[in-house]
Parts: C-alpha cells; structure tokens; sequence
C-alpha cells in the first residue's frame, strides 16, 4: 500500500519533468522558443516548491515541533 512518503518521493521527479515535457509540447505545437523557454524552470521550482512544503509543514516539521 502507497502511504505519503512514497507518494511525495515519486511526485519530485514527475513535477520537474513536467516542465520539460510542457515545454516539448508547446514548441512542438504554436508555441515558439523564445515563450516557451521558461516552462522548464516552472518545473523545477514545483519540485523545489513540494520538497520545500514537506519539509516546513509535513510530518518531518509536526515531529520536530512536538519534541
């Protein structure tokens, strides 16, 4: 059975290349380099952003908090 640690761990790599891929289907569709360019950065910060959350409001900081 899934629990929130191993849902967290598989979410960190599908958000950063969530960005590349966007990214892909944008030039690949209307969309041109120059406005696409920082689409892949976005999915680097939404991992950044989740580990960032895990760590200041999951249960690593409840614990850290309670001792």
């Amino acid at each position: 059975m899934l629990e929130r640690p191993d849902i967290v761990l598989a979410a960190i790599p599908l958000l950063t290349v969530s960005g590349l891929v966007f990214q892909s289907a944008t030039v690949a569709g209307l969309g041109t380099g120059l406005l696409t360019a920082p689409l892949a950065v976005v999915g680097y910060l939404a991992g950044l952003a989740l580990v960032v959350r895990e760590l200041l409001m999951g249960p690593v900081a409840k614990r850290a908090a309670e001792s």
